[in-house]
């Protein structure tokens, strides 16, 4: 076998499409781009174009916004809960943890934390560890006889340090001294000039 003999195998490179090579090629005149006009040229973008008048997109109002320093949880409901503790995937006798949920395949991704949802019902008696959980995931978890421990995500006790961190009085200059008051927030002395 010699290197410049080497080849693909038949069918594993398909031809391009050669346009505009005359009306009997079938792809010839206009090439596939249909007939004249703006849309039939090169470089052209006219998605979301509406003629000049303000595009749909504009029209409509914005709602809300996404927080993108919040916490993203992995969430789970009561009805998979139970499935996976019917399956003998999870057990109740021992506490539930967020580690424990990924090892046996219940949920996919840790991200910041576990937070349990109450759709669904559940019957088994469990002890849940988890970073967050809604009213009614409580009442049911507890109706039936289980205990729920809600933790703080490692993402939002990081967040509380990176808050409480490197906080420092800042006096800014020609204003006086700067002390502190009684609650222990800072107050400026201001020299009043007698008339």
């Amino acid at each position: 076998m010699k290197l410049n003999r080497l080849s693909d195998n038949p069918g594993a490179r398909k031809n391009r499409t050669r346009v505009g090579r005359g009306i009997g090629s079938g792809k010839g005149k206009t090439a596939g781009r249909g007939m004249k006009g703006q849309k039939s040229r090169s470089g052209v973008a006219l998605k979301g174009f509406e003629g000049g008048q303000m595009p749909i997109h504009r029209r409509l109002p914005k709602r809300g916004f996404t927080n993108v320093n919040g916490a993203r949880f992995s969430e789970i409901g009561l009805t998979r809960l139970q499935e996976a503790i019917d399956k003998k995937a999870l057990d109740p006798s021992k506490p539930i943890t967020e580690e424990i949920l990924k090892e046996s395949g219940v949920i996919t991704h840790l991200r910041d934390g576990v937070r349990v949802l109450g759709g669904g019902e559940i019957k088994a008696k469990v002890t849940l560890e988890v970073a967050g959980a809604t009213a009614s995931a409580v009442a049911a978890i507890e109706a039936a006889g289980g205990a729920i421990t809600l933790t703080l995500s490692k993402r939002e006790i990081s967040e509380t340090k990176s808050k409480n961190k490197g906080k420092k009085y800042a006096v800014a200059g020609n204003q006086g001294d700067a002390v502190k008051d009684e609650a222990g927030a800072p107050k400026t002395e201001t020299k009043d000039s007698g008339d």
